[in-house]
C-alpha cells in the first residue's frame, strides 16, 4: 500500500516540474538550428548557403530575437567567405545581424509533444544598419516538455536594396568577374530552442 505522505510532494514535485517550461525562457540551441540562404548567380547558379554561429533567446513574455553571427557565413569556398564577411557585410561596422519578433509562447506551451501550430508573425530583420519587417508564415512543433521547434514554412525573400547591400553585391560581382549576381535571396530556418 502507498504511503500518503510520500505521495503528495511526489505528485507536487511532478507537477512543477512540468510547468517549468511554461515560465522559462528558452534559449536557441546553435548546434540544432540552421539559418541558411541561396544566393544566384549568371541568372542560373543556385547555390546553399548559410551562418554557422546563432544566438537566440524567447523570454517568458515571447520577446523572441535571433543574433545571426556574420563572421560566420559559411559557402564552402573560403575566398568567397571572406569576400562577403569584408565586401559585403562589412563586419568590422556590422558583425551581426538581428532577428526579432513577438510571439505568443501559451499556444506553444498547450501543445503536446509531436504536436505542431502554424504562426503567421511580423518579423524584423536588422541588417547592415538598416532593419526591415517580413510577414513570416512559420511552423512551431513542440518536441518534449523542454524543446521546441520553429521553421520558415515559406523562406523570407531580403533584397539588397533594403539593407543598402547593393554596392556589396556589385563588389562582390566584380571581384569574381561574374555577369550578374542576384539582388534577392531567399533564407529559411530551422531553429531549435531548449527551456531552461
Amino acid at each position: 500500500m502507498f504511503n500518503a505522505s510520500v505521495i503528495k510532494p511526489l505528485a507536487f514535485a511532478l507537477l512543477a516540474a512540468a510547468a517549468v517550461p511554461a515560465h522559462a525562457d528558452w534559449y536557441l540551441d546553435n548546434e540544432s538550428s540552421r539559418l541558411s540562404f541561396v544566393t544566384t548567380k549568371n541568372t542560373e547558379i543556385a547555390e546553399v548557403q548559410r551562418f554557422l554561429v546563432l544566438h537566440g533567446k524567447v523570454d517568458r513574455n515571447g520577446a523572441a530575437q535571433v543574433e545571426v553571427e556574420l563572421e560566420s557565413v559559411n559557402s564552402g569556398i573560403p575566398l568567397r567567405d571572406e569576400r562577403m564577411r569584408n565586401q559585403l557585410f562589412e563586419i568590422k561596422t556590422f558583425p551581426e545581424a538581428l532577428i526579432s519578433t513577438q510571439i505568443n509562447l501559451q499556444p506553444i506551451n498547450d501543445l503536446a509533444p509531436g504536436a505542431q501550430l502554424e504562426l503567421r508573425l511580423p518579423l524584423s530583420v536588422t541588417l547592415h544598419g538598416k532593419t526591415h519587417t517580413y510577414n513570416a508564415e512559420l511552423l512551431a512543433t513542440r518536441l518534449d516538455d523542454r524543446r521546441f521547434q520553429v521553421v520558415t514554412l515559406e523562406p523570407l525573400v531580403l533584397r539588397a536594396e533594403d539593407f543598402e547591400l547593393v554596392p556589396g553585391v556589385t563588389a562582390l560581382r566584380n571581384a569574381a568577374g561574374l555577369a550578374s549576381i542576384s539582388l534577392a535571396v531567399p533564407v529559411g530556418a530551422v531553429l531549435i530552442f531548449t527551456a531552461r
